[in-house]
């Protein structure tokens, strides 16, 4: 079960390529954000699995304060850009 647990960590590490992608040639910079918001997820998913593959409880921990700090990152990226979009409107 445990190779298992190794192939779909290994299959999701295989998707941040094209979240990478995006990251790099993004159009816009939600785009952007939306790409890092998928590594915060992966990592996530990926740390949940090698706890229950290692039988490492403690990794839950870390995949808890992944999850906390994706949510932070998307959360100052909204504010910091709802900011800037409020600058636009006023200067037109």
């Amino acid at each position: 079960m445990e190779m298992l647990y190794l192939a779909i960590a290994l299959f999701l590490l295989l998707t941040l390529v094209a979240g990478l992608w995006r990251v790099l040639r993004g159009p816009t910079s939600a785009d952007r954000m939306l790409a890092a918001q998928l590594f915060g997820t992966t990592a996530v998913a990926c740390v949940l699995l090698l706890a229950q593959a290692f039988e490492r409880p403690m990794l839950r921990d870390v995949a808890l304060i992944f999850a906390l700090l994706a949510a932070v990152t998307a959360v100052a990226f909204v504010r910091r850009a709802w900011a800037a979009g409020d600058q636009n409107d006023a200067v037109k």
